[in-house]
């Protein structure tokens, strides 16, 4: 009898496993079948929402929109169930986007990111890994976008917080005060809604359409 341990009897497990068809490894879903799933009908088509990418396990899928990372957590394979979380790009930045390929007895690539506070990490059958690719380099392109935007955000209100400083502690008559501080604010709140509109993107489908292949 061959007894396995640690490592070694995981990994047989995992083999096992896949051999038999029972892990969870992912499939990612052709464009013509989009409406077969059960994420595209939480897609908000009415504001020209469209989907790009969307990988499905026994349990999950992972459906990601020019708007947003669509969410449908299953809680078994054999459950009906299921809950449903969305995360809009506007408010959730994308972070920490891995792939890991795999190793000869592996069966699955993963590929890892972070949006907002939410970690995933998905797995994918390996002969898959060229499609996967393409959703790799979007979402660490969308990371990179959102990072300079936020950057470009913050030293925009960090200038205009100067300027204000500036303009409040010149010589002002008095009888010209309010009017000064009226006008001041006006400009102050449509540049910085200026700021906010060009550097908060929301909308990510020519990232999508660039490095998507599908």
């Amino acid at each position: 009898m061959i007894h396995m341990r640690g490592c070694d009897g995981e990994m047989f497990k995992k083999i096992a496993a896949d051999a038999l068809g029972l892990s969870d490894i992912g499939t990612i879903i052709k464009p013509s079948d989009y409406d077969k799933t059960d994420a595209d009908d939480y897609v908000m088509h009415e504001d020209n929402e469209k989907i790009y990418f969307l990988i499905k396990t026994k349990a999950d899928e992972y459906c990601f929109t020019n708007l947003a990372v669509i969410h449908v957590d299953g809680e078994s394979a054999t459950s009906s169930k299921r809950t449903l979380k969305r995360y809009p790009y506007s408010q959730h930045r994308i972070s920490g986007v891995l792939l890991e390929t795999a190793g000869k007895i592996d069966m699955d690539v993963e590929i890892k990111f972070t949006i907002g506070s939410n970690v995933f990490d998905i797995d994918v059958r390996k002969e898959q890994i060229e499609e996967l690719k393409d959703l790799y380099k979007a979402l660490l392109r969308i990371s990179e976008i959102t990072y300079e935007n936020e950057v470009k955000h913050n030293l925009a209100t960090e200038s205009f917080n100067k300027a204000v400083s500036v303009l409040q502690n010149s010589r002002t008559d008095d009888n010209q005060l309010p009017d000064t501080f009226k006008g001041l604010t006006e400009v102050g709140f449509q540049w910085l809604l200026d700021a906010h509109e060009q550097y908060h993107m929301k909308d990510f489908g020519e990232i999508f359409e660039k490095y998507i292949n599908n």
